[in-house]
């Protein structure tokens, strides 16, 4: 008889290792990390941080200018002067002084200094004369004035260098904004005045002509200092770089003073975009009494938009010819407004605002629009 033999057998299962409690500690802290982080970011492209870029020239100093005091009530959080701040036109420095205390003393004027930050350039008639370039034999005293008055910093290199071109950078949350402040009168060569033998891009014109466009390449419109100033700022990074000039950039040859009038730096601005592939600039333009959004095409490059802000007080009785005109013209006083939300892909509005408080002029577009396209 065969006996059955069981033998019970006991598994026993492997020890768990002990839970390294500083394990737990870190784990804890890194999802708590994840869900604020969620919170406070996971939205973050509909809470995005707004900017308001306000601008405007021409303006007389004697005139009353509620422009500006419109232009306060939006509270925008940078204001720039874009020339012709004031109608200087004068050799004597204590006229050129005189005019800008007179702009200095105006309610306007103080109520937008106590809401807003300030940055300026100049154009002719503030420099000192109407069309004025490097032959203004005052341009030195001119520019101490112009420094003095917008409390230019003792330590800027605005006071080192010949000229008043200047950078500012200016932080939004995480996203960087260039403003670069060009000078078109210091260095600038003389124009060229109009003469019926002309040849000119178009066949006619319904007004009388003031200048031609030069073909030296000799002449100068920004000075090779300025150049090079430039070059550098553009390879410095930034979210998106706003330029600020006294002569229109953007637009067609009109016979009037503008980039077009001298068609080699024109094209060399749009080349160094391009060297320096700088993304997001924008030009932010005065000087001829109206106002106007501008579309700038050019081959290798994204668009390049101007927008032109000039009627603070002075108005003109009609618009020029622009083909690269895409909004406007608007003929009433006047201030431009840019509107960022700094989103992922950042969010740009261009508007110009009437003296009423009207949106006269609007285009919107995104960063991606202005940017060089990835290959």
């Amino acid at each position: 008889m065969k006996t059955a033999f069981h033998q019970s057998i006991k598994l026993q299962k492997p020890n768990k290792p002990k839970a390294d409690p500083l394990k737990k500690i870190i784990m804890k802290v890194v999802l708590l990390s994840l869900m604020i982080s969620f919170v406070l970011f996971g939205c973050a492209d509909n809470k995005a941080i707004k900017t308001r870029i306000a601008f405007g020239s021409c303006g007389h100093e004697n005139e009353p200018q509620p422009v500006l005091s419109l232009a306060a009530d939006y509270q925008p959080d940078l204001f720039i002067f874009l020339g012709d701040n004031i109608y200087g036109d004068t050799d004597n420095m204590d006229t050129l002084r005189f005019k800008y205390n007179l702009l200095g003393a105006k309610p306007e004027y103080q109520k937008l200094a106590a809401t807003s930050r300030i940055l300026a350039t100049w154009d002719d008639h503030d420099y000192g004369r109407n069309d004025a370039g490097k032959y203004y034999p005052f341009k030195k005293e001119s520019k101490e004035i112009f420094l003095e008055f917008f409390k230019e910093p003792q330590t800027s290199d605005r006071r080192k260098h010949e000229g008043i071109y200047h950078a500012e950078y200016i932080r939004y949350g995480t996203k960087l904004l260039q403003v670069l402040l060009l000078d078109v009168r210091t260095f600038r060569s003389d124009l060229l005045l109009y003469d019926t033998s002309a040849t000119l891009p178009r066949e006619s014109y319904f007004y009388s002509l003031d200048y031609k466009p030069h073909t030296s390449p000799d002449s100068v419109l920004l000075g090779q200092a300025q150049w090079e100033w430039l070059e550098a700022e553009l390879r410095k990074p930034a979210d998106l770089r706003l330029i600020a000039s006294g002569s229109q950039f953007g637009i067609e040859f009109n016979g009037y003073e503008a980039w077009a009038n001298f068609p080699h730096e024109q094209k060399r601005m749009l080349d160094l975009i391009k060297k320096t592939k700088a993304d997001g600039v924008i030009f932010l333009t005065g000087d001829v009494h109206y106002a106007e959004i501008s579309r700038l095409e050019e081959p290798g490059l994204y668009p390049i938009y101007d927008v032109t802000a000039s009627g603070i007080t002075s108005t003109w009785d009609f618009p020029t010819l622009n083909k690269n005109r895409i909004e406007g013209p608007v003929m009433d006083n006047h201030f431009g407004l840019l509107t960022i939300e700094w989103k992922d892909d950042p969010v740009i509005k261009m508007e110009i605002i009437d003296k009423y408080n009207n949106s006269r002029a609007e285009y919107e577009i995104k960063k991606s629009d202005i940017r060089f396209k990835q290959k």
